[in-house]
């Protein structure tokens, strides 16, 4: 058995691919995103290096990992910090330790002094690693893993650095009958404040207004890294093709956004029948889940800006979110990802009837 490092991103996509085809649970991305996503061409790299190991025995590789060295994080959180993330893995505690130990040797020679992870590539794409419920599949954008990988990343000394939480809502009349009250008063104290879906149509207008609110909303959370303007713009073409308006909306105060939401519907439901590429014998299956059997979503961003917390702007927008999946037929959503310790939003989370049902952890160790 033996550590290569690759230049092959195929090669290094597929594995993830063919070690968890057989889980029912597992949903994958398209492939050619996954490979976009780890090529030079994407505007992550622009900022950020990374080096990719494949752990290889009888011919077969059994294991990934990638080291990644994110320049921006370490400029705005001053730290000296590798990342590791993408890692797959037999279960097998000798592969896992020398794909580990080859992550943290480029991370040592990076004159780095600590490796968190899993990251993939940061804290704005798929991060942590699922370490409560195995049994229900991951939503859009958020990773899986089998119970195995905790084993294999704690046997080789990483300890929890920060839980994210992933909350699941379903709609509940009677709850918002006695929140009624509140409600009201959120928006008598608001009145300068107002709710507006995005433009479709004007979609780069949309994301600038995304850039005034995003890196000035999180710039104080644990892990946040600010988006490139070449990052927000590719998120922006790739989520296009699947947006709708009640997807996408601002708080304003007058004409300047002080909060937005992003929400999706959950494609994973259709993309569960392509495992990873579109063919002539999945497309139907795949179209017809998508027009007819996404019946849920998530809320994935919600910011608010900084001068205006602590006003309930935060009650509007979960509020606009919840009247916009009533619209859209949507059973149940998934809002993720919280950090454990935001006490303040997790417990608004709950106010309004959301659980956490799903629990992911970073890990960290001194190198």
């Amino acid at each position: 058995m033996y550590i290569k490092e690759t230049s092959d991103i195929k090669e290094f996509v597929d594995f993830q691919y063919r070690l968890l085809k057989k889980n029912p649970n597992f949903i994958g991305d398209l492939k050619s995103a996954a490979e976009f996503l780890l090529s030079d061409a994407h505007p992550f790299w622009e900022t950020a290096e990374k080096k990719l190991f494949l752990a290889i025995s009888n011919d077969q590789i059994v294991g990934r990992i990638a080291g990644i060295l994110n320049h921006k994080y370490n400029e705005f959180q001053r730290e000296n910090t590798a990342f590791f993330g993408f890692f797959d893995c037999i279960n097998d505690t000798e592969v896992a330790s020398l794909l580990f130990a080859a992550a943290e040797k480029w991370a040592v020679e990076k004159k780095c002094n600590k490796i968190v992870g899993p990251a993939n590539p940061s804290s704005n794409y798929s991060f942590g690693l699922l370490v409560e419920n195995f049994d229900e599949p991951n939503v859009i954008m958020m990773p899986y893993n089998p119970p195995y990988y905790i084993e294999l990343i704690e046997g080789n000394g990483y300890v929890k650095e920060k839980d994210l939480y992933a909350f699941k809502w379903v709609y509940d009349k009677e709850l918002f009958r006695r929140l009624a009250p509140v409600v009201e008063r959120i928006n008598k104290s608001n009145k300068s404040i107002r709710i507006e879906t995005v433009d479709i149509k004007n979609l780069s207008k949309a994301f600038e207004d995304v850039k005034a609110v995003y890196n000035k909303a999180w710039e104080n959370n644990w892990g946040f890294v600010p988006m490139t303007d070449g990052e927000i713009e590719q998120m922006a073409r790739e989520i296009k093709p699947i947006l709708k308006k009640e997807y996408v909306f601002f708080a304003r105060d007058g004409e300047k956004p002080v909060a937005f939401c992003l929400m999706l519907g959950d494609m994973n439901i259709a993309l569960k029948k392509l495992t990873g590429r579109i063919t002539p014998f999945n497309v139907l299956p795949f179209l017809y889940n998508y027009f007819f059997k996404i019946k849920s979503g998530r809320l994935l961003a919600l910011g608010v800006n900084k001068e205006y917390r602590g006003r309930g702007i935060e009650v509007m927008m979960i509020l606009e979110a919840i009247k916009n999946a009533k619209k859209l037929g949507w059973d149940w959503g998934e809002l993720s990802w919280t950090l454990e310790d935001n006490f303040k939003i997790n417990k608004t989370i709950e106010k309004f009837g959301g659980k956490v049902y799903k629990k992911y952890r970073l890990y960290s160790k001194v190198i």
